[in-house]
């Protein structure tokens, strides 16, 4: 065994929670694009309510959609490396997501301003995403175990 290799750190509950969801925004990201798991791929739309593609058959989705799917997982498999980083995912992604999920109330489904595009599911799915993680980051945050190296 190597003397001088770094012990392994183990992830806090918060930082594997923050892998978990970055890693499922990955995959729903990557998913948006495979035809049979999406509906009418090839219809896809870079943005806007005009695409007709629908992951599982349910979430309206758009090239631009998926890319923000698959930029969220990075950033939430990136950010999971510390403490901080996973807690700040999950409570501005949280965020992010009710501001979605306001957004997606307020703009009328048809309109011009609809770019993301969503639909009543993925307004659904944007408010129980964005409880979801602002919640695990404020519950599994509240016992923070700082350490020094």
């Amino acid at each position: 065994m190597n003397a001088s290799r770094p012990h392994a750190t183990t992830r806090s509950p918060l930082q594997l929670a923050a892998l978990v969801v970055g890693a499922v925004f990955l995959l729903v990201g990557v998913l948006g694009f495979i035809p049979g798991v999406t509906t009418n791929v090839d219809e896809l739309e870079f943005a806007g309510h005009q695409s007709d593609a629908m992951l599982l058959g349910i979430f309206e989705v758009s090239i631009l959609h998926n890319v923000v799917h698959l930029l969220f997982g990075v950033a939430g498999i990136a950010l999971s490396r510390t403490w901080a980083g996973a807690r700040n995912f999950l409570i501005g992604g949280g965020v992010v997501y009710l501001l979605l999920w306001l957004y997606g109330m307020v703009i009328p489904h048809d309109s011009e301003a609809n770019f993301v595009p969503l639909n009543a599911a993925d307004n659904w799915l944007h408010l129980f995403l964005g409880l979801g993680m602002v919640a695990l980051g404020f519950v599994l945050g509240r016992g923070a175990v700082r350490t020094r190296v």
